[in-house]
């Protein structure tokens, strides 16, 4: 299994199972919970991504490009959980990889389950769940606006597997993800979720209210099939705008052009960075 994640813990999932950039309308009413906002134009990219934990030298981001088999790139913006250092992932890697190609994925490690029973540098409660949801998301844009993601990019919350039966610590999950979601749309970021299709992704995708839900669902579904539809596990009208991801092959030792690096493999159809 993958470790990219909760500083290094091994991840875990529950029992249970080429490149195109299109642009999307610049009014956004699904991203907001009030009135309809006028955002910059959404950013698509439909292909194959990779993530990784820690961002690759320019040098392999360039090399690993020239093989056309990744168009995007997840990268690890910030987050208190995050499980590795970050010394490529500046402002300049930014600019220099976005303009050989690369469509970036951003990725928050935000605070974690208080029910989760991995151990983790920050857990919300449910009474401290909407406070640090929003005081996360305020830092999230922060990390994203200082690597040169403008406004109208995607970050992705980052919520590991828990027990979505405990129906305290789901009902403190998502009043900390509505929370995150909402600050994040203030600042004119689009919401997304990274999260299990057994547990975490399961838990918004079935939630009956709506409400401040992030509006792109990435799920983890490791059945090795490149697709955002077959193997979609919820209703078939849930996150259709270009609005899905899906991590479905973890631990792949690749090497590409003569750069060796362990990434997960990803089917994206979804909104990516605005690169200033």
């Amino acid at each position: 299994m993958a470790r990219h994640r909760l500083s290094k813990k091994s991840r875990y999932i529950a029992a249970g199972t080429g490149a195109a950039v299109a642009v999307a309308g610049a009014v956004v009413v699904a991203q907001t919970s009030s009135a309809a906002t006028v955002w910059p134009a959404q950013k698509t990219f439909t292909g194959r991504a990779f993530d990784t934990c820690t961002a690759p030298s320019l040098a392999a981001m360039n090399a690993w490009k020239t093989t056309g088999f990744y168009g995007g790139a997840a990268v690890y913006i910030g987050g208190r959980n995050r499980g590795c250092a970050q010394p490529n992932l500046t402002a300049s890697w930014v600019k220099s990889v976005n303009a050989g190609g690369w469509k970036l994925i951003p990725l928050y490690v935000g605070a974690q389950p208080p029910c989760q029973t991995s151990a983790n540098p920050e857990k919300f409660t449910a009474a401290n769940a909407a406070s640090l949801g929003a005081s996360n998301a305020l830092d999230a844009v922060a990390k994203a606006s200082a690597l040169g993601m403008k406004p109208g990019s995607p970050v992705y919350l980052d919520m590991e597997p828990y027990d979505i039966t405990n129906k305290a610590c789901n009902d403190a999950v998502l009043t900390y993800v509505r929370s995150f979601t909402k600050t994040l749309r203030a600042k004119t970021y689009r919401g997304g979720f990274y999260g299990f299709s057994s547990s975490s992704a399961k838990a918004i995708a079935t939630a009956t209210d709506r409400t401040d839900l992030p509006g792109n669902l990435w799920y983890a579904l490791w059945d090795k099939q490149n697709t955002t539809t077959a193997d979609w596990p919820w209703k078939a009208t849930l996150y259709t705008d270009h609005s899905r991801g899906h991590q479905y092959l973890v631990n792949s030792k690749e090497t590409r052009a003569g750069y060796t690096l362990t990434v997960d493999q990803n089917a994206w159809d979804g909104p990516v960075a605005i690169i200033g």
